[in-house]
Formats: structure tokens, C-alpha cells, sequence
């Protein structure tokens, strides 16, 4: 009997440990489909946003989240709970953008990356900005889309998850299976060729 209470004390203390995204994929990766759409449901709006600033455009973003999700059913009964699940979402979504990029040959393209407009973090509300600053606040982005879109994949996936998604330099170097040193390079120059691209529109305006 005290050993059967023991257990059951264990098991209770085990259970409180764990957070409740922990317990959704527990049971999801047990085969219950309400957990797993929870998950989709507390993380989809992440994918779709990193996605859409990845590809460039809506159409080809809700294909790649799908195609995420598709992954994330597949391979969950393998994720280790002591990893962090959105570290391992991030990577799965940079790799299928990646593939996306690949089959569809849109490495050479420069397509505009436009901000997902679910995305609250990039709207100014109106009563903070007058319409000329939300006008100008709006070129602005749209210009740091532009130059965004026109990177090598490497350096736009660390550039958005480092300064869009707000991750840590270490963090990225995990997500992207490279090292701490290399992605900061990865940032450096993309953060160079971004000012590069707007100084030469800058300039570009102001000579019109």
C-alpha cells in the first residue's frame, strides 16, 4: 500500500512538472488528434508568419505550413521533451521553406517579403501615428521586405529569426544546425546588405 502511494505521489509531481504544451505533445505523440491540433492551433500563426517572410508571398507560405504540420505528425513521437518544441518547429520550417525554394526555383527571384497582416508586432495603431508617419512607417518595411527577399537563404532565415522572431544569437545556431560564430557573420552581412539596399533608394529618391 506505501508503495502503491509512493508511485502514484511520484507520478502527480511529474504531471505538475510538466507545462501544458508539454502534455499536448505527449498525447499527440500518442496518436490523440485533439492534442495535435492544439498544437497546430498555439503555433500555427509562428510557422505561417516565418513562412510568408521566408517564401515571400501567401499562397506559397500556407502550402509550406501545411507541409510543416504534414512533418510535425510525422516525426513528433520522436521529439524529446527536454528539447524546446518551438526551436524544433523553426527548423522544420526553415527546411521546408528551404525545399520550397529549391523546387520552385525562386533563389534567383526577388520577390517582396510582405509582414503578415495577422502580425500585431508591425502594425502602428492609428492613434499613435498621424497617416503620414504610418505611410512612411509602411515604405519603410516594405523596403526592408525588399531587401530581406533579395539575401541568400542562409543569411535571410538568421536575419529574420535573429531580429524578426527575436531570438538569441545561440538560439538560431541551434534552430539552423550551425554554429553561434557563422550565424553571427550570417546577421553581420545581412544586416550591411540591408542598410546597402536603402541607402542606394535613399539615394536613388532624392536624386528623382
Amino acid at each position: 500500500m506505501a508503495l502503491a502511494l509512493e508511485i502514484q505521489l511520484q507520478g502527480n509531481v511529474l504531471a505538475r512538472n510538466q507545462t501544458p504544451l508539454a502534455l499536448l505533445i505527449e498525447r499527440a505523440a500518442a496518436g490523440e488528434t485533439a492534442a495535435f491540433e492544439q498544437i497546430m492551433i498555439q503555433s500555427q500563426q509562428r510557422v505561417m508568419a516565418m513562412s510568408w517572410r521566408l517564401l515571400g508571398n501567401e499562397a506559397d507560405a500556407r502550402d509550406a505550413c501545411q507541409e510543416v504540420f504534414l512533418r510535425v505528425y510525422k516525426h513528433l513521437r520522436h521529439f524529446k521533451q527536454d528539447r524546446d518544441f518551438f526551436a524544433w518547429l523553426y527548423r522544420i520550417t526553415v527546411n521546408v521553406c528551404r525545399d520550397t525554394l529549391k523546387k520552385r526555383h525562386l533563389q534567383s527571384q526577388t520577390r517582396s517579403i510582405d509582414a503578415d497582416p495577422n502580425d500585431s508586432v508591425l502594425e502602428i495603431p492609428a492613434e499613435q501615428a498621424d497617416a503620414e508617419e504610418t505611410l512612411l512607417q509602411a515604405q519603410r518595411r516594405e523596403l526592408i521586405s525588399r531587401a530581406i527577399a533579395m539575401l541568400p537563404f542562409k543569411e535571410r532565415a538568421s536575419i529574420i529569426l535573429r531580429d524578426v522572431e527575436g531570438h538569441s544569437t545561440e538560439e538560431v545556431a541551434r534552430i539552423l544546425k550551425s554554429s553561434s560564430t557563422t550565424v553571427r557573420s550570417q546577421i553581420s552581412s545581412a544586416r550591411r546588405k540591408i542598410r546597402d539596399y536603402c541607402r542606394r533608394h535613399q539615394t536613388m529618391q532624392e536624386s528623382q
